[in-house]
């Protein structure tokens, strides 16, 4: 019976951590088309919108406290209950990566965007179609599918890449743009740093899975 509240729990844990990340995945996504299309009271919702995946993050962590109190989970199972807390802080993180694209739409205030945004949009669609996977493969405790994740933020690396040189172009041809300028790279590295927190959720699915924690491996082309 106790086993079977256990397995319940932990089950009921992934699906909520499934709802956070949703949360998050819809943030950043809505951000980034705020900034887009410069809407200022958009980007002020993504904000206010943080203290809800803020508040479900301690909530999640207060019940695989818990669990951990009341259901004497064994080895693996404290192995599973520290990945859920980790799992949820990255989250939240992520969140705050969202919540920061919007506040800086706030303070570009009137001063219009210095380019269109192509790139950035990019970034946010790579990173929240990597999470989305990357927590599918969390809850079904699938080390193989979490290893094929990580390779891919080489995409969204280069996407960062590309949108600095191009800002420095605008920089060197007009150096009054450089505040603007700066505005978007700040976007593009928190999109950067919203993929390099997928790896660590994929590398935690691997610790369920095996008991080992290590990198993941990296792509081909960061061994070239």
């Amino acid at each position: 019976m106790i086993r079977t509240t256990f397995e319940r729990e932990i089950q009921e844990l992934k699906d909520e951590i499934v709802i956070l990340g949703s949360m998050v995945e819809q943030a950043l996504l809505n951000s980034v088309e705020a900034l887009k299309k410069r809407d200022i009271e958009w980007a002020r919702k993504v904000i206010d919108g943080d203290i809800q995946i803020n508040e479900k993050r301690f909530l999640l962590e207060n019940r695989v406290m818990i669990v951990i109190a009341t259901q004497q989970p064994m080895a693996r199972d404290l192995r599973v209950l520290a990945s859920l807390l980790e799992v949820i802080s990255e989250l939240e993180r992520m969140g705050d990566y969202a919540k920061g694209i919007a506040v800086i739409n706030v303070r570009m205030g009137e001063q219009p965007s210095l380019k269109p945004l192509i790139d950035i949009p990019r970034m946010a669609e790579k990173g929240t179609d990597m999470l989305h996977r990357a927590l599918a493969a969390f809850v079904s405790e699938d080390a193989e599918a979490a290893r094929l994740i990580p390779p891919e933020d080489d995409e969204v690396d280069a996407l960062y890449n590309q949108i600095y040189r191009e800002l420095m172009t605008y920089i060197l041809a007009d150096p009054t743009s450089i505040e603007r300028a700066n505005w978007l790279l700040w976007a593009a590295h928190n999109l950067e740093r919203f993929a390099d927190r997928v790896t660590n959720i994929c590398e935690r699915t691997v610790f369920v899975a095996t008991g080992e924690y290590k990198e993941v491996p990296p792509s081909h082309s960061e061994l070239d």
